[in-house]
C-alpha cells in the first residue's frame, strides 16, 4: 500500500536523499526575496508557458518595465495587493544534478513566525540583502534564527547590484560588515554571491557586469554543496508521526494494514532489518517500507516514508523505532530552545 506525506509526493522523496535540497530564502521586505525564486524558476525552466504568460499579462496591467516573476511565488490575494509575502510558498524544481524545494519564506518582522516555519526543515539558507541599504535589523533577525534552527549552509546573496552600477566595494563592505556579525554565530558553511535577481546576474548564470567576482553563480553553488554528510546515516531513528488503519478500504487486503508514517530522522533502513520499538524495548523486524511511489528497497534521511512491520507492537505516534544496539537516551528531562510562535504568551510554562 502505497503510504507516504503530501511533502515526499511533491518532492519525490523516492530517490536518494543527496538529490534533494531544501532552501528557504530569507530577509527583509522588498529585498528581491521572490523575484530571485521566479529568476531560478524562469531561468531553469521550470515554469509552465501559461504561468508565464499570467505573470506577463499582470505586469503588463500594472504598467511594470520589466516582467514580475515575483508573481509566481507571491501567490495570496493580500500578498498580490501589497507586494510582500506573507505565507510560506513552496516551489519545486529540478536541474540535472539536484531537485530543489524552495521555501519562500515573509521577509516582514510580523511574519517572522512563518520565516522560522519555512526554515526549520531547510539545507541551507539564502539571506538576501539589498546592496542599496546593506545589513538591516531583519536580515540579522533571519540570519541568526537560521543558526538557531540549526541550518548547516548560509548564503549571503547581496541582491540589486544593478542599482549600485556593480560596484565591488559595496558588495565587499556588506560581505566584511556581515562577517563580523556571523562571528558570533554558529554558522559552518557561509558563501557570498553577488547577483541581480531582476536581470538574472550571477543567479543561473556568471555576469559580465562584475568581472571582478570569481566564484560561481548562485545556481551553480547550490547544484555542488555538499550536504550529504550533514545528515546522520549511522544512528537509526524514526519518530512516528500517525499510524495507518485503513478499516473502511474496499481492498479486502487492507483491512488488517498497519503502517507507522513518519520521517526518517537518521540512519538507514530496510526490509529485513531488525528494530526495536520505544518505549516499550520489544523488537521486530521491517516488513516492508512504503511510499507513494511504492515500497523501497533502502530509505534515508529525510524521506517521509510508512514502516510495515512483521508483528503488531503496540505503537503510538510520538514512539521511536531504533536499532536494539543503538538506543537514543532516554531522559525525563530535556533541554530545548523553543520558538514560541504566538504573539501572547498565555499557556506559556
Amino acid at each position: 500500500m502505497p503510504v507516504t506525506s503530501t511533502a515526499g509526493q511533491a518532492a519525490g522523496e523516492g530517490s536518494r536523499p543527496t538529490d534533494i535540497m531544501r532552501l528557504a530564502t530569507a530577509g527583509s521586505v522588498d529585498d528581491g526575496k521572490s523575484t530571485l525564486i521566479g529568476r531560478l524558476l524562469y531561468d531553469s525552466k521550470a515554469i509552465l508557458e501559461d504561468q508565464l504568460a499570467a505573470v506577463e499579462r499582470t505586469s503588463r496591467a500594472r504598467g511594470e518595465e520589466y516582467t514580475n516573476l515575483a508573481l509566481l511565488t507571491d501567490g495570496l490575494r493580500a500578498e498580490r495587493e501589497q507586494g510582500i509575502t506573507i505565507d510560506v510558498a513552496y516551489r519545486y524544481f529540478a536541474t540535472p544534478r539536484r531537485k530543489f524545494i524552495i521555501a519562500d519564506t515573509p521577509g516582514h518582522i510580523q511574519y517572522t513566525r512563518n520565516m522560522v516555519t519555512g526554515a526549520s526543515t531547510a539545507d541551507l539558507a539564502v539571506v538576501l540583502v539589498d546592496a542599496r541599504n546593506g545589513l538591516n535589523e531583519q536580515s540579522r533577525r533571519h540570519a541568526f534564527l537560521a543558526t538557531l534552527l540549526r541550518v548547516p549552509h548560509l548564503v549571503l546573496a547581496v541582491n540589486k547590484m544593478d542599482l549600485v552600477d556593480y560596484d565591488q566595494a559595496v558588495f565587499e563592505r556588506i560581505s566584511e560588515e556581515f562577517s563580523a556579525f556571523a562571528a558570533k554565530l554558529a554558522i559552518g558553511d557561509l558563501t557570498f554571491v553577488p547577483i541581480s535577481a531582476l536581470h538574472g546576474d550571477n543567479v543561473v548564470q556568471r555576469s559580465g557586469n562584475m568581472p571582478w567576482y570569481d566564484g560561481p553563480s548562485l545556481l551553480h553553488h547550490l547544484e555542488h554543496v555538499h550536504i550529504a554528510s550533514d545528515r546522520n546515516l549511522i544512528d537509526v531513528r524514526f519518530p512516528v508521526q500517525y499510524v495507518i488503519r485503513p478499516h473502511q478500504a474496499s481492498d479486502p487486503e487492507l483491512h488488517d494494514y498497519r503502517g507507522y508514517a513518519g520521517q526518517v530522522a537518521g540512519g538507514v533502513l530496510k526490509p529485513g532489518d531488525e528494530v526495536m520499538h520505544l518505549p516499550s524495548g520489544l523488537t521486530t523486524k521491517i516488513q516492508r517500507i512504503d511510499t507513494a511511489q511504492g515500497p523501497l528497497p533502502e530509505v534515508f534521511p529525510p524521506m517521509s516514508v510508512t514502516l510495515v512491520l512483521e508483528d503488531d507492537l503496540d505503537i503510538s505516534r510520538g514512539d521511536m523505532i531504533c536499532r536494539p544496539h543503538n538506543q537514543p537516551s532516554v531522559s525525563q528531562d530535556i533541554e530545548a530552545m523553543v520558538c514560541w510562535m504566538s504573539e501572547s504568551r498565555i499557556g506559556w510554562t
